[in-house]
């Protein structure tokens, strides 16, 4: 397991700044907020983002998120379409290899609305794999399918695309009808992503992303998760990702340090990876 933070979770600082205090609080990855890389890159060549990277020795394997692919219709499925291949295009020059794809099934949920989800991951997924970036579909809680881990994993495995796999939301998890025992349902083939967050005092039918907190600071039971990942040996990255406008108020130097500390706590990592 490779701790990571995104880059939601200070996302009103200065890309550079970010990049640069993230790394002296020895984060060695990031996951990459698509829409504060893309305004950054309206005044800035790419090549100064990845000689950024490249200073401060981080990583970026990860980005999030593309959203209305899925089951959007007309002409927003046009322009979704359209914006999809741009920053497939983006992650295949920076060398992410996984990209997070929102589920946007919104309710209620009819068949047809179904059928169009099921075609449109696996075309998300042929696509992605064109420019070498894998997709990690994200359940979300309130969705009108795929709301929970169960349904999600059993969709996966019922389109058994090598390219397509799950991003596990711990805060989703949590604030939809998942149980302990969906657990079960992560593999070594199927996890591709995982982003860690808390809730602390909120109850979860009214919990929304501004309240999430760092992981270990509320009510989430994160041992169950961690156990899993050591059983099916999951090596790849996990993200903290908040988007709390309190946590948006301090510094990157400041949250980067306290972010990795509880991460890797959480983790089971003494200090830092190996």
């Amino acid at each position: 397991m490779i701790p990571a933070l995104s880059q939601v979770c200070t996302l009103p600082a200065p890309l550079e700044q970010e990049i640069e205090d993230y790394a002296a609080g020895q984060c060695r990855a990031i996951e990459i907020w698509l829409g504060k890389l893309e305004t950054y890159l309206e005044s800035h060549p790419l090549d100064q983002f990845l000689s950024l990277l490249a200073r401060h020795e981080v990583a970026a394997p990860v980005a999030s998120f593309q959203g209305g692919l899925l089951t959007s219709q007309g002409d927003a499925r046009r322009v979704h379409w359209d914006h999809f291949a741009r920053r497939l295009d983006l992650c295949r020059q920076i060398g992410v290899r996984t990209l997070v794809v929102a589920n946007d099934a919104a309710p209620p949920l009819d068949q047809q609305t179904f059928d169009r989800l099921r075609a449109s991951l696996t075309l998300a997924a042929d696509r992605a794999a064109d420019a070498g970036v894998r997709i990690a579909w994200e359940f979300q809680a309130r969705a009108g399918f795929g709301n929970n881990l169960q349904s999600a994993a059993s969709l996966l495995a019922d389109l058994a695309h090598p390219n397509l796999g799950l991003c596990l939301d711990l805060f989703h998890f949590y604030t939809g009808p998942s149980k302990h025992e969906d657990w079960q349902y992560l593999t070594p083939e199927n996890l591709f992503h995982v982003q860690l967050s808390d809730l602390l005092g909120v109850a979860r039918e009214l919990a929304t992303d501004s309240d999430r907190v760092l992981p270990g600071d509320g009510d989430f039971l994160l041992e169950p998760l961690v156990a899993r990942l050591r059983e099916i040996n999951y090596s790849a990255y996990v993200s903290i990702e908040l988007m709390n406008p309190q946590i948006w108020q301090v510094s990157p130097k400041s949250f980067g340090e306290i972010a990795m500390t509880a991460l890797r706590k959480v983790l089971g990592q003494a200090s830092h990876p190996a």
